[in-house]
């Protein structure tokens, strides 16, 4: 009977899905971005993130201080259409979530310098589980009871055929965060121009646990109750690695604009692996899951700007251009290279002092990743979106400041046709089609001294 080698291609690899920005990538790091969106041209305290050249522009010499705390709820569902399954087509949703996403920045100005600091979650922050497995799980798996010659005798001496006589059972559960503390200084080099220096150190904390059993059904006498296949896997992850990061703001009367490029950050997870169970005579092909193996994980390179314009002294709107080089950045198996081009973001967004003490604000993000069938799997899949957020910032007092928001992602359907292995005198396939929603609440608090 062939093993079910197929899980160690899929299992470890569950990619959580980022809140907002790239495919690795959170941008959404302060409260006013789930609102506005467009942050790239603000000179505010979370510039700190979004523009932090921009934080030489800060109003008054002091210390700034932010706190913020997001709540992020998707969903990851596969529609799977196949020969292989006896009722044609099965339905399989995965449900991810993050209900604390914390971040921290602050800032403090003395005349033409401003050192800034934060600390947020950078990438991932969740955790996704499919509790009735994935349907490469279940194909394959039908596959391999489906070609055993001796499931297949027993299947024509009872007149059942052989998915009658097994069941499968499989699910899988992913967490991934990677912190990030970042820590630059601003310098106002003449009246309307500003650069910035700095980085951001990354810790990478990861775990993987999955399980498939193919048992016997306990209806045929003959082999009821055996197992015919029992796979586990519980696998953590960590990795580290730094980026160096740059920054400029040119500040012309009523217009403002922001310049940033955070370069690709080299990272490397290993594996520390509890257990790992496989069929014997398997090792080899389950040689990427064994304890201190490592795997690349860059974090790409991100170029934003952003322009903003007062229109009125009430009144402010920004657009912006994210881009991110994900083609160049190492990823497990070199899945990058299927890309057809990096991650492309348009961002726009409006705020109005509605009164002295309260602002209202709206945006929108377009999101294009450059998919391919080849880089999209069932453990690790992206759709195009676009997204709406709006929120208000209230101000209690002249010092203190909270920002509440809501944003929304709607995404496109993406369908991929796969064809598994030769069966019989035909090619045996699949089709499916990746779907995901997304909401995330915020409530932040921005402090000056």
């Amino acid at each position: 009977m062939r093993k079910l080698s197929f899980v160690g291609i899929v299992m470890l690899f569950v990619s959580i899905p980022t809140f907002a920005g790239g495919l690795l990538t959170n941008t959404n790091q302060h409260v006013a971005f789930l609102r506005m969106l467009a942050r790239g041209a603000s000179i505010d305290i979370d510039g700190v993130y979004s523009n932090p050249a921009g934080l030489a522009f800060l109003p008054t010499n002091g210390f700034y201080l932010s706190l913020n705390g997001q709540s992020a709820y998707q969903t990851r569902n596969i529609l799977a259409s196949s020969p292989l399954f006896p009722e044609g087509s099965r339905y399989y949703k995965g449900k991810a979530s993050a209900p604390i996403i914390p971040s921290f920045q602050a800032a403090f100005k003395r005349n033409d310098w401003t050192v800034s600091a934060s600390f947020a979650v950078v990438g991932g922050g969740g955790k996704a589980s499919f509790d009735t497995g994935l349907p490469m799980f279940d194909a394959l798996a039908i596959l391999t009871m489906n070609s055993n010659e001796a499931l297949q005798g027993l299947g024509a001496a009872l007149g059942k055929p052989v998915s009658d006589l097994y069941g499968i059972n499989s699910a899988l559960d992913g967490r991934q965060y990677i912190y990030g503390f970042q820590l630059g200084v601003s310098y106002k080099v003449l009246d309307w121009l500003s650069v910035f220096a700095g980085g951001r150190m990354n810790y990478f904390s990861g775990g993987y646990e999955g399980f498939l059993t193919a048992t016997a059904n306990p209806d045929v006498p003959q082999i009821g109750g055996t197992k015919l296949a029992d796979i586990a896997l519980d696998c953590d992850q960590t990795g580290w690695g730094l980026t160096p990061i740059l920054g400029a703001d040119v500040k012309l009367g009523k217009w403002n604009m922001g310049l940033k490029y955070e370069f690709m950050t080299n990272l490397n997870i290993e594996n520390k692996t509890k257990v790992l169970e496989i069929p014997a005579g398997m090792e080899p092909q389950f040689a990427a899951y064994q304890n201190g193996v490592n795997t690349p994980n860059d974090i790409p390179a991100l170029l934003t700007a952003a322009v903003g314009y007062n229109i009125l002294p009430t009144l402010r709107a920004s657009v912006e251009y994210h881009h991110f080089f994900d083609k160049s950045a190492g990823m497990a198996g070199d899945k990058q290279k299927a890309l057809t081009h990096g991650t492309h973001e348009y961002l726009a967004g409006v705020e109005w002092d509605v009164i002295k003490y309260l602002t209202i604000s709206g945006g929108f993000q377009k999101t294009d990743y450059g998919l391919a069938d080849t880089f999209q799997s069932d453990t690790s899949f992206s759709c195009d979106s676009y997204s709406l957020g709006f929120g208000a910032a209230i101000k209690a007092t002249k010092r203190l400041t909270v920002n509440v928001a809501y944003f929304w992602t709607n995404y496109s359907d993406y369908n991929k046709s796969e064809t598994l292995v030769p069966a019989a005198a035909a090619l045996t396939g699949i089709d499916r089609t990746y779907s995901r929603t997304n909401k995330v609440f915020g409530l932040g608090v921005d402090y000056r001294f």
